[in-house]
């Protein structure tokens, strides 16, 4: 069986950024999430996955055409305003990742 990644089909690599926190309240966060234009900001697609112990440990990820696109959708002054409404409780853990 062959399987060839994105890579090797000659598409380009997209850009997948996760983003680990905690929120003050779950449902008051997912509420301004599900509100936000991300799209706007370059999000291709999301996933919001939820910690199975405490349903206040969030982790999304977003997918974006290139790393200069993660990190301009990161400091958009949108996306922290955003998440100071959400509920965001102190620093995030971000990782920006490309498909290898």
């Amino acid at each position: 069986m062959l399987c060839l990644r994105g890579a090797d089909k000659g598409v380009a690599a997209m850009t997948r950024i996760f983003v680990r926190h905690q929120v003050n309240d779950y449902e008051a966060w997912r509420k301004v999430y599900d509100d936000f234009d991300r799209e706007a900001l370059g999000v291709t697609a999301h996933v919001v996955y939820r910690g199975v112990d405490d349903p206040n440990d969030v982790t999304v990820s977003h997918d974006l055409e290139s790393p200069d696109a993660a990190k301009r959708f990161l400091e958009s002054p949108e996306l922290g305003e955003a998440m100071q409404r959400a509920g965001v409780a102190g620093e995030p853990t971000i990782w920006i990742t490309e498909e290898a």
